[in-house]
């Protein structure tokens, strides 16, 4: 995707705005094992940005900050977001992606994800920033878990 770019720390307050406006986690947006990107308008708007944040051993990746400013939906821009991110992930080296959704199964379902074991996921991924803020907010329970093996 060409209208990528990597989130640098001047993207910051804009990225967290955006994603606050798409409900979405903001916990560790910039530390440096949070692969981020961003696309930005005309206008220097982010309208789209996806990521994710590597296991410890690199072996998993948790695919978040997946979004789209709601004027760019419908037109398959979030799945090509979410294949940039897993893509790039393999890339890496990480052999399954996993992610939390309570809202958007069937969009993940349409990317080959199936739902996962949620203390699975939290096991493997238990450094990263989102798995550490939903246990110590009592939040985990509450969450789906999603996972695909990459290629």
């Amino acid at each position: 995707m060409d209208e990528l770019r990597a989130v640098t720390g001047t993207d910051l307050d804009d990225l967290t705005a955006f994603l606050t406006d798409a409900d979405l986690t903001l916990s560790g947006l910039d530390a440096p094992e949070v692969a981020l990107w961003i696309a930005r308008d005309p206008g220097g708007r982010i309208y789209a940005s996806t990521g994710f944040e590597a296991s410890g051993d690199g072996r998993h990746v948790l695919v978040r900050s997946v979004a789209v400013r709601p004027d760019s939906r419908h037109t398959g821009l979030g799945g090509r977001l979410a294949e940039y991110a897993v893509r790039r992930a393999a890339e890496r080296g990480a052999e399954r992606a996993w992610l939390f959704s309570r809202r958007s199964g069937p969009f993940w379902r349409k990317l080959g994800f199936t739902p996962a074991d949620r203390d699975e996921m939290a096991r493997v991924l238990a450094s990263t920033h989102q798995v550490r803020l939903f246990a110590r907010t009592g939040r985990l329970a509450d969450e789906v878990a999603w996972s695909r093996p990459l290629e």
